[in-house]
C-alpha cells in the first residue's frame, strides 16, 4: 500500500502525464492483437492445407463461422469491462489469447482448428482493440481524437510487420513454433506490462482526464461532468438518431473493405490485371492508411464528428467509383488510395465517437455492441460479390448496389450530430 501511494504521489506530482503511457500500452494492446486478426492467420493457412490436406474452401469456411460467433459475443466482453473494470478483463483476454496461441501450435483436427479461431477472434481480433479504445477516453477530452490517432499506430506497426516476421519465422521454426512464441510473448512480456502500469483511469492516480490541474476547478468539473453526468447507458443511446445514423456509417467500412479485399485478385483479373499485381496494390493499402491515421487525429479535432463520418463514406463512395469506372491499372491504385485514406479516418473516427456522444460510464457495452455490427457487416460484405459473379461472369452489379450504400452513409452521417441529453438540471 505504501509503494502504491508513493507511485501516485509520484506521477501527481510529476510533470509528464500518465495518459501518454496509457497510449502506449492500448498502442501495444493493438499491436497484441495480431494473433486474432486475419493479416496474422493468413500466413499459416498454407501450411494447413499443405500438412492436413484440409481443403481452402474448409478452411475459409471455419474462420468466417468462428469470426461471426466470435462478433456476436463481442457485446458481452464490452458490459464486463463496465462491469468490472479494463484492466482485470485485459489480463483475462489475454491470457486467453495466448492460450489459443499455444493451441493452435498443437492443433491436428478440424474441431481443434475452429476452437483456435475462435478463441483468437474473440480474444483478439474482437478484445484487444475493443478494450483499448474504452481506456484511451477515459484520460483525453480534448485530444482524444490525436490521443486515438497514437494508439491507431499500434495496429497499423502489428499489419505492417508481423505478416513477414511470420512467414520468416516459419521458414526456420515451423507454424507450430512460430505460435508457441507469441503465447511466450503474451504471457510473460504483455501481461506484466498491463498489470503494473495501466490503469483504468486517472482518478485512480489522482489526477484528471487531460492532466487537468485539480486546483482547477472549472476544468476539473467539465471533465467530472464528461465522464459522469454526460453519459448514456446503452438502451438511452439506441433511443437517438445519431446512434443509429453512427452506427450505420461505422459498419459501412468493414463491409465494403471485406468484400472487395475478399474478391480482389478476382476482380483485377476481370479487368486484365496479375495475382501478383493485385497483391502488390493490396499491400499498399497499410502504405497509405499510415500517414491518415496520423492526419485524423489532427483533422477530427478541427471538424465535428459527424462532417468526418459524412466525409468517409463518400470516399468509399469514391473508391468504389473509380475501381467500377477506370482504366484497370489506374482503378486499382486510386481505389488503394481512397480507400487507405477513408481506414485510416475510421480508425480514429470510429474510435472517438462513442465517448464523445455517448460519454464513459457504459463505453464498453455502446462500443461493444457497435463492434458486433461491424464483425456481422464484414460477415456479409462478400456475399454480394460472389452472387453477382456466379450469376453474370462479372461483378459491375455487385459495385453498383454496394455504391448505394455509402451514398445513403453521406446523408446518414449529415443527420447524425452529438445528441444533447436531458440531465434534468
Amino acid at each position: 500500500m505504501r509503494q502504491n501511494n508513493a507511485a501516485k504521489n509520484i506521477v501527481k506530482n510529476s510533470r509528464f502525464y500518465y495518459g501518454w503511457v496509457i497510449i502506449a500500452i492500448s498502442a501495444l494492446g493493438y499491436f497484441f492483437s495480431g494473433p486474432g486478426q486475419t493479416y496474422f492467420t493468413s500466413v499459416f493457412i498454407d501450411s494447413y492445407i499443405k500438412d492436413f490436406g484440409w481443403s481452402r474452401s474448409t478452411v475459409s469456411s471455419l474462420y468466417s463461422v468462428s469470426t461471426l460467433i466470435a462478433g456476436l459475443l463481442l457485446f458481452i466482453v464490452g458490459r464486463f469491462a463496465d462491469r468490472y473494470g479494463q484492466k482485470k478483463i485485459i489480463i483475462i483476454v489475454a491470457a486467453l489469447l495466448g492460450a489459443s496461441c499455444m493451441w493452435n501450435s498443437f492443433i491436428s483436427s478440424l474441431w481443434m482448428l475452429f476452437l483456435g479461431f475462435f478463441i483468437g477472434r474473440l480474444t483478439g481480433q474482437g478484445s484487444m482493440t475493443l478494450l483499448p479504445a474504452t481506456i484511451v477516453p477515459q484520460w483525453f477530452i480534448k485530444k482524444r481524437a490525436f490521443a486515438f490517432s497514437m494508439m491507431s499506430m499500434g495496429g497499423v506497426a502489428g499489419s505492417a510487420f508481423l505478416p513477414p516476421f511470420n512467414t520468416w519465422l516459419i521458414g526456420i521454426w515451423g507454424w507450430a513454433g512460430v505460435w508457441r512464441l507469441w503465447s511466450v510473448l503474451l504471457w510473460f512480456f504483455f501481461i506484466p506490462i498491463v498489470f503494473v502500469f495501466l490503469y483504468d483511469n486517472p482518478e485512480d492516480l489522482e489526477l484528471l482526464p487531460d492532466n487537468v490541474p485539480t486546483d482547477d476547478t472549472k476544468d476539473a468539473g467539465v471533465a467530472a461532468f464528461e465522464n459522469t453526468a454526460g453519459s448514456w447507458t446503452l438502451k438511452e443511446a439506441m433511443h437517438t438518431r445519431s446512434f443509429w445514423g453512427m452506427l450505420y456509417c461505422q459498419i459501412l467500412l468493414p463491409m465494403i473493405v471485406t468484400g472487395v479485399v475478399f474478391h480482389f485478385v478476382s476482380i483485377l483479373g476481370t479487368k486484365g490485371l496479375s495475382a501478383s499485381f493485385a497483391s502488390y496494390v493490396l499491400s499498399l493499402l497499410a502504405v497509405v492508411s499510415f500517414p491518415a491515421t496520423l492526419l485524423a487525429g489532427y483533422i477530427l479535432d478541427r471538424i465535428k464528428l459527424h462532417h468526418a463520418a459524412a466525409l468517409i463514406s463518400f470516399l468509399q463512395l469514391a473508391a468504389l467509383a473509380v475501381l467500377l469506372f477506370s482504366a484497370p491499372m489506374y482503378a486499382a491504385i486510386a481505389f488503394t488510395v481512397i480507400q487507405g485514406a477513408a481506414m485510416g479516418l475510421q480508425s480514429v473516427c470510429g474510435g472517438v465517437v462513442w465517448p464523445d456522444y455517448y460519454g464513459m460510464n457504459h463505453l464498453g457495452s455502446i462500443r461493444g455492441l457497435a463492434m458486433t455490427a461491424a464483425v456481422i457487416a464484414s460477415a456479409v460484405g462478400p456475399i454480394p460479390f460472389g452472387i453477382a459473379f456466379d450469376a453474370f461472369g462479372r461483378y459491375t452489379e455487385a459495385f453498383l448496389i454496394m455504391m448505394i450504400f455509402p451514398a445513403i452513409g453521406v446523408l446518414a452521417a449529415l443527420l447524425s450530430p452529438k445528441p444533447i441529453k436531458n440531465t434534468g438540471l
